[in-house]
């Protein structure tokens, strides 16, 4: 190995105290490398908010030092923040398993980005030199969607691995976990092991894929009715599951939502997914067929409003509706504060007459693809790291991870319990502390980079949760002067017509009238009057609606 004396430094953009944005980096002092690049789904609290990614401005301005982007597999958490990073700053190359670099391409071209992004596709036996400074190595792991690997990067100064997402399947749908393959790298030596922690709060192992398989038959064989099956559209594994079961019950499959019927067809294309053509049918064509003839398969099963499920369910689509004696299945569980999404879906699906299948004790319906406190111990032993950096998790998933560590025999000065932007630095085979980088998240509403601000964020939940009141001052131009403030509420839980509203009127033209007699601007007299009418409405409603005013020219 060759000498060097400058440390690695190893940093997280995003997937620390998190469940989503994978973004993990390994720097030198002439190179760096990435390791994923995704998005985080927005909670139920950022209203308006289609992605959250990384702040991306330490890479920004090292952006000559940039040489690889490497992805563990092809879910949204960790390559859905491609095109949004290949816009910033150009990626030399991206190297990714060969189902992930198909969904990586649909994406760019969907995002139309306009300088090609090169993509490079890797199995188990490649081996990428980065420079003289990073040697990257693979090995496959089971988890929900095919093609998943870890990562191992030999630098100057020690070993890293990071595990990826996995779960450890001894009768996985595809090819085994390469064990083997860890146990040796165990051997070897690894100095730092980044590991998924999400299901560090859960004892014991997870299920294999394939015990769920046997929930949804008996579902199948006791339907008399239609069968629409919601999951995650880049669980390939369970749709794969699902169509060969409902091929079985000679049933025809309909496949709904964008985001599903994409991967789904990447996915067939690949020989991922196995279906013949006689058993598919467009929306169009359900109609054609007795209900005991159809499974829908399709997106929602988070309760999202504009998916895929939730749009059958209120009535959107347009030619599909929720029928009575509809067995609906939800093959998952909701992510984190999903949870009263998904309950409001169920009971609006109940009220129509469908039967609704969910995740239990009485159904098997999903298996995480994340491993449970069992596998986390079994790849500690395996790997045997010197140093520890629980990731994938939010962070008491992470606190957990350390601690199942520590019980293991790894030192607790050892193990970094990191948040986004922690520096690590790796130098001769020894891991310490080390600086913070700038690591916030950013709002991406629809494909605007610039990100929507916190404020604005904080304006919208004000307007969901007090509502709005506007202010319209009117410009007399014969006289020069403003006239007549008009106060509208939308929104707010007093309405046009009250004594508040009224009195908040009267506040309104107190207050200009004050303005006008010391002459003063149209900015002035426009935050004054906002700042009275706010506080007369506080006071009298212990409410803080958004207060606009807007000036407007009376002859329009």
């Amino acid at each position: 190995m060759m000498r060097s004396e400058n440390p690695v430094n190893i940093f997280a953009l995003g997937g620390l105290s998190e469940v989503g944005k994978n973004t993990y980096c390994i720097e030198s002092d002439k190179s760096i490398i990435l390791l994923d690049a995704g998005v985080r789904f927005p909670e139920a609290t950022l209203p308006g908010v289609d992605y959250v990614i990384p702040d991306y401005t330490y890479l920004k301005n090292n952006r000559n030092k940039i040489k690889a982007l490497f992805i563990t597999h092809g879910h949204e958490d960790h390559i859905g923040g491609i095109p949004f990073l290949a816009r910033m700053i150009n990626i030399p190359v991206v190297y990714a398993p060969r189902l992930a670099a198909a969904l990586i391409r649909n994406k760019l071209e969907e995002a139309r980005i306009k300088e090609p992004v090169k993509i490079v596709e890797y199995d188990s036996d490649t081996i990428v030199n980065v420079g003289e400074d990073f040697r990257v190595s693979f090995f496959r792991v089971t988890h929900s969607i095919p093609d998943s690997f870890g990562i191992c990067v030999d630098t100057k100064q020690g070993r890293i691995v990071d595990t990826g997402d996995f779960k450890i399947d001894l009768t996985p749908v595809g090819p085994d976990f390469e064990i083997a393959k860890v146990a040796k790298m165990g051997q070897e030596g690894v100095d730092l092991l980044l590991a998924d922690s999400t299901n560090a709060e859960i004892e014991g192992y997870t299920p294999s894929e394939t015990a769920v398989r046997a929930g949804v038959e008996d579902i199948f064989e006791k339907a008399q009715g239609r069968i629409i099956v919601s999951t995650f559209s880049s669980n390939i594994n369970r749709i794969q599951q699902v169509v060969e079961v409902a091929v079985a019950h000679k049933r025809k499959i309909c496949i709904l939502g964008r985001s599903m019927e994409n991967v789904f067809s990447i996915a067939r294309s690949y020989g991922y997914i196995k279906i013949p053509d006689a058993s598919l049918i467009a929306d169009d064509q359900v109609r054609n067929f007795k209900l005991s003839e159809i499974c829908i398969l399709c997106t929602g099963s988070q309760g999202e409003s504009m998916a895929a499920l939730s749009r059958i369910a209120n009535g959107s689509h347009k030619n599909i509706r929720i029928l009575p004696g509809d067995t609906i299945i939800f093959s998952s569980n909701p992510i984190p504060g999903n949870g009263a999404l998904v309950d409001r879906l169920v009971n609006d699906l109940v009220k129509q007459g469908a039967d609704v299948k969910t995740n239990g004790l009485a159904f098997s319906l999903h298996s995480s693809g994340h491993p449970s406190r069992q596998e986390l111990r079994l790849m500690l032993k395996l790997m045997n790291p010197k140093h520890f950096m629980p990731a994938h998790g939010e962070y008491r998933m992470l606190v957990l991870h350390g601690q199942l560590a520590e019980e293991l025999g790894i030192p607790k000065d050892n193990i970094f319990i990191c948040n986004n932007g922690d520096m690590l630095t790796l130098y001769k085979h020894k891991v310490t502390r080390g600086g913070h980088i700038q690591a916030a998240d950013v709002y991406i509403d629809g494909n605007d980079l610039d990100g929507v601000s916190g404020a604005m964020l904080r304006d919208r939940e004000n307007m969901k949760n007090d509502g709005l009141v506007i202010i319209i001052l009117a410009l007399d131009n014969k006289r020069n002067t403003i006239v007549k403030p008009l106060v509208y509420a939308r929104g707010f839980n007093t309405g046009a017509e009250t004594h508040v509203i009224r009195h908040a009127q009267m506040h309104a033209q107190e207050a200009l009238e004050a303005c006008l007699a010391k002459r003063e601007s149209v900015f002035d007299i426009k935050n004054n009057i906002k700042h009275e009418v706010s506080k007369y409405i506080h006071r009298k409603t212990e409410r803080n609606p958004m207060v606009v005013v807007a000036l407007m020219d009376e002859a329009k």
